[in-house]
Parts: structure tokens; sequence; C-alpha cells
């Protein structure tokens, strides 16, 4: 019974290198293509601006502390498609989400 699982593996060392290093490979490529969730697991925030102004926002994503981020974001999309960080402690930025939500309630 031993002999017939003996038989079974590859008798040649090299081609069993070959093998798990394509299996490496292809398990590294599977994992690279699946990056952007990994983004999603840190904070996306690293540096954060004082204010901006309203008129160049066009919306706001603010998102909670949680287990991939112990910190709020704020999150502004620009009129021009950038995205940019917002400092949630800032009284500017406080009165731009304010009236980003009255805005949402009011329609």
């Amino acid at each position: 019974m031993a002999r017939a699982a003996l038989s079974a593996a590859p008798s040649n060392p090299r081609l069993l290198r070959v093998a798990l290093l394509l299996l490496l490979l292809v398990a590294a490529g599977r994992r690279a293509a699946g990056a952007s969730v990994a983004t999603e697991l840190r904070c996306q925030c690293l540096q954060t601006l004082q204010g901006i102004h309203p008129k160049n926002i066009q919306s706001v994503n603010v998102k909670s502390p949680g287990p991939h981020c112990a910190q709020t974001e704020v999150i502004a999309t620009l009129k021009n498609g950038r995205k940019a960080c917002l400092n949630p402690a800032s009284p500017i930025v406080k009165k731009i989400i304010e009236k980003m939500l009255n805005n949402g309630k009011s329609n």
C-alpha cells in the first residue's frame, strides 16, 4: 500500500519544483487581482485637509470607525473627479457635512 503512494509521487524532483513554482505564481496572481479588497482593510485617509470650498464638492462620504480604521474618515468627491480627505474635527468640515445632510433631508 505504501508502495502505491510512493509511485504516485513524481520521481523527478526538478519537475516537482517547477510544479510548486507554477502553483505559487498562480496563487500570487490571484491575490494581486483581489488587491482592491486589501485597501478597504486600512484607513484610506493618511493626510487630511482642514477644509475646502463647498462649491468644489460634489459629494461627501463619511466612514465611521471600524475594524478597518480607528478614525472617522471624511472623503469628499470634488466636481473635477478627484477625492480629498477632510479633517472631521475641523469646524469648516463639520459645517460642510451638516449642510450636505440638511440638503439631503430637504429633497
